[in-house]
């Protein structure tokens, strides 16, 4: 593991405008969830600062669609090989500054690695199509970029999520500004540090602040692409803000309070592990749009299932995050620490029961919180409905078929899904019961490049890690072409 002194000691935030810091900018401290201190002064970026970040990528994107996919490609290759070098820092930087276990960050690095490959690699399979309308004319289209892209994302994968959002806008030939998380600006300014040494001066930006700095950019004249991840209230809100500007393009990736379909031939070892894994205690203590929050388990293995998950969760002690061993670290904030500390107050108010809990790490000043199981959930209590974004596992009971998918359907959110049984025919019922957009059948919680992630309902409009989520970064242009007088 990387020295983590080491790495705090060289942490020194900055926003790059064209290569060029930003001087003279308000600043504020982002925190070690481990330990509650602060770590380093962050600038926050002003509507002034946002402009100018918008105007100097507006005015690099022209050079940059004009290198064509192979000139891009190179230039991505390169940056790739540069984050790969600097991975075990960004990937620290995601441990201190955000509190997830430092091997969890650098496995979130490494997966998108091969991205700045492969993205560059299918761009040229969004080409255009050729339109047979009069064979003695030329009817056909292409694609054309918006020009700036806008994205912003969670504090709960910061550097992949940062890389994951750069690279589709970026390859069809648009310029990216983006802002992260205010909970986790650093190594999103790490890594536009590290783009500037291989992109064009004003290609990739990152600017970083709260809600000033978020509504300067979705409501910025010249952005007409944005794209967003993070909660359903901070999504309504970039609607409204990017329709009352102009008429926008918004792809949003927001929250899930997501099912796990327990069936009574499901293997209830390999189901417990699935509970704790759909949970991602270990890579972000729960802090997961995607994480199977909900376990509906037939009551023909109820007792068995609970008694297994409850082993297992209690193992987990919370640590800090960049000492090995840690298998959960804290909670991004004090604020979500209290938030879903409030969850677990009002899940016993309502007559559910706490089957386990993890242990007490008995360190004072970090935002811990231990895992909790809840037995005796109903669907009408608050932790069957809400979206708690914590470490807090909600069991349902179930016996009908048609009665179980109508409870994982009742709530806003339809994100993801999972399904557990060796029965092909139930497994399909539910699969298409769902009102979800992803379902895994006998898996859960792993993303597979190539097959859209996206949900329906409250939990999003759009697809990525998917060729169509390139195109979505891209205008389609008709032209017709008469070839004869």
């Amino acid at each position: 593991m990387i020295d983590p002194q080491d790495v705090r000691d060289r942490i020194a935030p900055r926003i790059l405008v064209a290569g060029e810091p930003v001087a003279g900018l308000r600043h504020v401290p982002t925190v070690d969830p481990s330990t509650g201190a602060p770590l380093a002064d962050v600038p926050v970026a002003d509507a002034a600062t946002v402009d100018r970040a918008v105007r100097a990528a507006a005015a690099a994107q022209p050079a940059w669609r004009d290198l064509g996919v192979p000139g891009r490609r190179r230039l991505l290759e390169a940056l790739g090989a540069a984050v790969r070098e600097h991975r075990h820092e960004l990937a620290m930087l995601d441990a201190l500054d955000g509190g997830n276990p430092f091997p969890a960050m650098l496995s979130d690095v490494e997966r998108c690695l091969h991205q700045f490959v492969t993205w560059p690699a299918v761009a040229g399979m969004t080409g255009g199509a050729t339109i047979p309308i009069d064979p003695r004319d030329l009817h056909f289209t292409e694609y054309e970029p918006f020009g700036v892209v806008a994205r912003i994302v969670a504090y709960n994968h910061p550097a992949y999520f940062a890389i994951k959002a750069m690279l589709p806008p970026l390859v069809m030939g648009n310029s990216v500004v983006l802002k992260p998380a205010e909970q986790t600006p650093l190594s999103a300014l790490r890594l536009a540090e590290i783009a500037q040494e291989v992109l064009p001066p004003g290609v990739f930006t990152v600017v970083t602040g709260g809600a000033e700095a978020g509504a300067a950019l979705v409501g910025h004249p010249l952005i007409r692409r944005i794209g967003f991840t993070g909660s359903v209230a901070t999504g309504l809100a970039i609607q409204r803000a990017a329709a009352a500007s102009a008429v926008k393009h918004v792809s949003l990736e927001l929250g899930g309070k997501n099912a796990m379909i327990v069936f009574p031939d499901a293997p209830v070892e390999a189901v417990a592990d699935a509970v704790v894994a759909g949970m991602n205690l270990d890579s972000c203590a729960g802090q997961s749009c995607g994480s199977t929050s909900r376990v509906f388990v037939h009551e023909d293995v109820h007792d068995a299932v609970v008694a297994a998950v409850e082993q297992r969760i209690a193992r987990f002690v919370p640590g800090v995050a960049y000492v090995d061993g840690t298998a959960m670290g804290p909670l991004v904030s004090a604020a979500h620490r209290d938030r879903v500390a409030g969850y677990v107050a009002a899940g016993r108010g309502e007559g559910a029961r706490i089957v386990a809990t993890g242990a007490d790490p008995g360190l004072s000043g970090g935002f811990f919180q231990p895992p909790v199981l809840f037995d005796r959930v109903e669907p009408h209590m608050r932790i069957a409905r809400e979206e708690i974004f914590g470490p807090v596992v909600s069991v349902l009971r179930w016996s009908s078929v048609d009665t179980v998918l109508a409870q994982a359907n009742a709530v806003d959110y339809g994100l993801t899904g999972a399904v557990w049984t060796n029965d092909l025919r139930q497994a399909m019922r539910v699969v298409r019961g769902l009102h979800t957009g992803y379902v895994w059948v006998n898996d859960v919680s792993r993303h597979y490049w190539g097959q859209p992630f996206g949900g329906v309902k409250d939990s999003g409009l759009g697809r990525e890690e998917t060729l169509d989520e390139l195109r979505t970064y891209a205008e389609v242009k008709a032209v017709n072409m008469r070839t004869r007088w």
